[in-house]
């Protein structure tokens, strides 16, 4: 099974991957991964991804692309994969859908995770880090520590990132929107998309995500 997540920042799309591919049995393949993986082995487009990004530029989709068909032909992906993160943009759509038409392959969804805007800048602005380990997390209203501004675990600080602020969060919310919302529509046209609620707990997502994937005929 092949299937693409989408959604806004803040949707959880990093937590429904990877819960949905376990479910699934298949890779969760994630942008943000793929970069990590290529930069830190130094393929050839790795360094390539690196010179960019080390001069402040994009990516140029060529090379996103070509990371995203290295890993999709790997052996664990033979029966499928979900990809987190890509594509981004309705030209990566294009060549994603000609990546795999080259290989006698093709979609059999595209997952759009569907949160109120509100909620997303809820979701992120809300969010405080400890300064001590960042993998200690609070949410003013999901999980608001017990003390303001100090971490229950180790007593360090709690602060927010600059890109969680408000304002950072609907300029990302509108990136989403000229960039990577259009990619629905161009899916929609192929009858590829089903769209579910994000909200809730994780579980709950996760089922509705499972069947919704059924009630399409995505899933034996």
């Amino acid at each position: 099974m092949r299937i693409v997540l989408v959604g806004p920042p803040g949707a959880g799309k990093g937590t429904q991957a990877a819960f949905l591919a376990q479910n699934l049995s298949i890779p969760h393949i994630s942008t943000g991964d793929l970069f990590r993986a290529n930069i830190s082995k130094q393929t050839e487009l790795g360094k390539l991804a690196k010179s960019y990004m080390d001069a402040g530029n994009l990516v140029p989709d060529e090379v996103t692309i070509g990371m995203a068909k290295d890993r999709m032909e790997q052996p664990d992906a033979e029966n499928g994969f979900l990809l987190d993160g890509f594509p981004r943009n309705v030209s990566q759509a294009e060549a994603l859908d000609e990546t795999l038409q080259a290989e006698g392959m093709q979609l059999d969804a595209v997952l759009d995770l569907e949160v109120p805007e509100e909620e997303v800048v809820k979701r992120i602005a809300g969010r405080r880090i400890c300064r001590q380990d960042s993998a200690h997390v609070f949410h003013v209203s999901y999980k608001a520590p017990k003390q303001d501004g100090v971490c229950d675990v180790c007593g360090g600080e709690l602060y927010q990132r600059d890109d969680d602020s408000e304002e950072t969060v609907r300029t990302r919310l509108e990136v989403y929107h000229t960039q990577t919302e259009p990619i629905i529509d161009y899916y929609k046209a192929q009858g590829l998309v089903v769209t579910i609620s994000a909200l809730g707990k994780v579980e709950d997502v996760t089922a509705r995500a499972m069947e919704a994937l059924k009630r399409e005929d995505h899933v034996a």
